[in-house]
């Protein structure tokens, strides 16, 4: 059986819908997170599927949470032909979270199983006062 791309011009009501600015995401490398508050720590779950631990980087620096993943599927097996479609993410995202200047990366527990990057984050008491929110008046 030979795989044979469609032309645009023939009807496909998926293409349809999802083709629609609604559905599309140009922003690919948005990593996926939920973020849970306890008593004593937050919790950080983030959705990196296809990535090894060994291309994850995560540290603390100015009171920001860094997280970096790096994906590379260019390293598949090299056989002869061409890609008639791809979607699959290549390069590098990251995510920052503003923690506090009184963690450090020794406070952060990371555990990735499954595609889910969780981080343990203590709640620690910021004892740097931060400046109020000031907004930009817009001119008529």
């Amino acid at each position: 059986m030979m795989m044979i791309p469609r032309r645009k011009n023939e009807f496909d009501l998926f293409d349809d819908i999802f083709g629609d600015p609604f559905f599309r995401n140009h922003n690919t490398n948005i990593m996926k997170t939920d973020i849970k508050e306890k008593s004593d720590k937050y919790l950080i779950y983030i959705d990196l599927p296809g990535y090894d631990k060994e291309n994850i980087k995560i540290d603390v620096t100015d009171g920001y949470l860094n997280v970096q993943a790096t994906v590379n599927t260019n390293n598949e097996e090299k056989d002869e032909g061409k890609f008639v479609r791809r979607e699959r993410y290549i390069g590098t995202c990251s995510r920052s979270f503003y923690v506090g200047e009184e963690v450090t990366n020794e406070d952060i527990k990371a555990k990735f199983k499954n595609g889910i990057l969780k981080l343990e984050i203590p709640k620690k008491e910021n004892k740097k006062e931060l400046p109020e929110k000031k907004y930009i008046q817009i001119e008529d």
